[in-house]
């Protein structure tokens, strides 16, 4: 059986947080991609969001939310990804860099 080559490392070099705005990831090529909170948190890969888009509800917004979404609080999650506690209480999705990258890769350039 021949070995599949291993996947190239996702390096970020910095993430800017703006908490009421927008989150903006730079990777080590130069490839710089600005994520807007609404897409975040509609798009949250946690396993309860993920259901609610399998059964074609959505994520975001949810009956009783905030009508702005906002993060109240980022964290690093290891070297491979970062999580949000969201103004809606919402706090157990963890953003892969990975998956971050394929999003900025399926769009043109900012």
């Amino acid at each position: 059986m021949a070995a599949v080559p291993a996947q190239p490392a996702v390096e970020v070099v910095d993430v800017e947080v703006r908490r009421d705005d927008a989150v903006t990831v730079e990777w080590a090529d130069g490839r710089t991609a600005r994520f807007g909170l609404d897409e975040l948190r509609a798009s949250c890969p946690c396993a309860a969001c993920r259901t609610l888009r399998d059964r074609g509800e959505p994520a975001w917004p949810r009956p009783g939310a905030p009508d702005v979404v906002a993060i109240t609080r980022a964290e690093l999650v290891g070297a491979w990804g970062i999580s949000f506690v969201w103004n809606d209480g919402h706090a157990t999705g963890i953003y892969p860099w990975d998956s971050l990258r394929r999003w900025a890769d399926e769009r043109p350039p900012a």
